[in-house]
This record gives structure tokens, sequence and C-alpha cells, in this order.
């Protein structure tokens, strides 16, 4: 049994002191109805698959195109634009130039998305799991990631648009893949051929905000995720603590101090406060660090978002990355780890003074939830 477990149970053995049985325990507050605080739905959860025009169905090989659906899908990305991408640097790895199935062409890119060797970690292959930088991807669970499998080349670049702007931003994160205006102005006019509808913006086929189960292990962490689950579509704004606007530390700072809790205010303030958790360990109100922006390392990282359910976390991401949402975070490149910030000794002090009424929502409050349903700090400093 891990330290974190055994902290947890000293939580859940304080907690079930101050707090009735009834509210405490394993509150498993499901996604419900559309348009519930806990989970997806209305209108913006009701996307476009993204059907294939006579133009894709003729132009994309069958295994491309499956990659291409897949990955998007998974990391948020457009299909279309991935497609898109993939047709205009090595139609779809058909072509014959150097550097597509071996080696480098002259400007040093490889494989059928053609990455640069340095951008995708240092090597045309790399070992998973091992430490490097760069967007080298597993897609095909072989253990390797190769620059010149298409699996794993076209996971790479979703995540590598992903992180630039993509799906809302996709001139931005386009630009940043290759920097020519003209080359983002082809792109999109190849996406556009790709969807049947004939629009560059097909919508990804998941949608973090719409498919999540929140679990919270507590009526603390249940009233720590109503107040940051309830600041989603607002805009970021550096050094933002509310309530119009938050940054990527603020929004974690505030949901805290909603439930009656004081954690640190900053990302470097919050990583070493709370105690770190093993990854797969990690569980909703924990807190998820990643190494970005200038001044940021894997010892002192410079984003954090929070979990809400497996795999899913809300964030305030950057100015130009959109409002604030939920997220995936298991294929994020960077992350340096996991914390709980209740297992704080200060925290755990704080917990026994808690009144009942800011430790837990009443009986009535959770019946009616139940039923209705990079930052990147490259771009100000960190949240």
């Amino acid at each position: 049994m891990t330290k974190s477990r055994l902290s947890w149970k000293w939580v859940a053995g304080l907690l079930a002191v101050a707090l009735p049985l009834t509210l405490f325990g394993s509150i498993v507050l499901m996604t419900p109805l559309p348009g519930g605080l806990f989970g997806g739905g209305g209108a913006e959860c009701e996307v476009d698959t993204g059907d294939l025009s006579e133009t894709a169905k003729e132009d994309i090989p069958p295994e491309y195109l499956a990659l291409y659906k897949k990955h998007g899908a998974a990391i948020g990305v457009q299909w279309n634009v991935l497609a898109a991408v993939g047709k205009r640097e090595t139609d779809h790895g058909r072509s014959d130039l150097p550097g597509v199935k071996s080696g480098t062409n002259e400007a040093g890119a490889a494989g059928p998305m053609q990455f640069l060797i340095s951008t995708w970690g240092g090597k045309a292959r790399i070992e998973i799991p091992s430490e490097f930088n760069g967007y080298a991807s597993d897609g095909d669970e072989d253990g390797i990631a190769d620059v010149y499998n298409p699996a794993d080349a076209i996971l790479g670049a979703a995540k590598m648009l992903k992180r630039n702007g993509a799906p809302d931003d996709l001139r931005k994160a386009i630009f940043v893949y290759n920097r020519a205006t003209w080359y983002v102005d082809q792109v999109l006019e190849i996406a556009a051929r790709y969807a049947a509808s004939g629009e560059v913006g097909v919508p990804p086929e998941n949608n973090p905000d719409c498919d999540f189960t929140v679990q919270a292990p507590s009526a603390v962490v249940a009233k720590i995720l109503e107040y940051a689950l309830a600041q989603r579509g607002k805009p970021y704004r550096w050094g933002g603590t509310g309530p119009d606007a938050y940054d990527c530390s603020g929004i974690i700072y505030m949901a805290y101090r909603n439930a009656g809790l004081s954690i640190p205010r900053t990302t470097f303030g919050q990583w070493p406060f709370g105690e770190k958790v093993d990854a797969g360990e990690e569980q909703a109100g924990d807190l998820v660090f990643f190494n970005a922006g200038p001044g940021t390392s894997v010892t002192n990282p410079g984003h954090v978002g929070m979990i809400v359910s497996p795999g899913k976390m809300i964030e305030a991401r950057c100015t130009l990355c959109g409002p604030i949402k939920i997220t995936t975070y298991k294929d994020r490149i960077g992350i340096v780890g996991y914390t709980r910030p209740l297992q704080n000794p200060d925290v755990l002090e704080q917990l026994k003074r808690l009144p009942l009424a800011v430790g837990a929502p009443s009986l009535g409050a959770m019946g009616s939830l139940g039923g209705r349903g990079g930052e990147s700090a490259g771009r100000r400093g960190s949240g």
C-alpha cells in the first residue's frame, strides 16, 4: 500500500469525526442529464462527427484515415486538419522523397508527418517510457516511439497541434507546425476538401468536456469541485482569482478556499505544498503539474490543473487557449507529477476546524447537483 493511500485514510478518519456519515464516504457524482454542473451537456456537446467527403474517401489510405480519426478524437484535434497536414507533408506517407521512410530531408525532417528529430525527442526511435523532451509518441503501443511509424507520428502530430492551439486556434497551431502562412492556407484548404460539409472546423469526435464522471472521494472534495466546475467557460487571465477570470493556479486556489481551506496561491507554491502521489493513484481534487514556460523545469513546474475524474482535469491554460474547460491530461506533454493538497499537515489541521456548513454540502444540495446533471507559462509567467 502506498504512502498516499495511507495518508488519504487518515484524512478520511479526520473528516468522519467532523462530518455526518450520510455526507461522507465515497460520494460519486455521476454525469447525469444535459446541462448539469458535474458533467457535460447541452448544445455545445452535440458535435458533428465529421463525415468524409468523396475526396477524402478517394485520397486517404484506409489505414491512415483510421489513425487520423483515432488519434484526432483521443487528443481533441479535428481529424481532417490532422489528415491535411499528413497530405501536405508526405501525401499520407506515399512520397518517395528523402526523409519519409528513413533518414531526413535537407531541413532535418523525418517520417510521414515530417518531424524534426529535435522536436520528436532527440532520436528517431525512443523507448517508451523514458525521459525526453518532444512529441515522440507510441501510437501503436509497441513500446517504441518511432518517427517513421504512421501510428506514432500521427499521434505526435495531434499532440503538437493540440498544444499549440487546436481545435480552437487552427491558424496558430498549423503555423507553429510549419512557420509559413502559405503552408497554413494550404492545410486549411485541404482540410475543407476532406470534410463532407466543406468546412475546416469539423469538431473533434471526442469532447472531454462532455464525457466525464466526477468521483469525489469526500464531501470536501465535492465542495472544491463544485466551485471549479462552475467556472467553465470563463476566460483565462494571468494572475486572475475570479470571479470573472482566472489563471491556472488561481482557479485551484479559489476552489479550495471555497471549501474553507487555504493553500498557496501560485503554481510554484502549490507544487511543493501537496504530498506527492504516484501516477495512476491520482483522484478527483488532486493536482497535476506540467513543465511549461520560461523559468520552469521538472523540479519547478509552471502549469497546474485539477483532476476531476480519471484522465480528465479542469484547467485555465493560457490567453490564446480558449476558456476554462475540461481537458485530457494523460497524453499531455511535460507532466511533472501529481500532488494531494489535502494531505499537507497544515490542511489536515484546517480540516479539523472546518464548520459542517463549510465542509459539506447539505443532502438537499447534493441531491440537486446529482439530479441536474500553459496556462502556458510561456505566454505570461507562471500561474
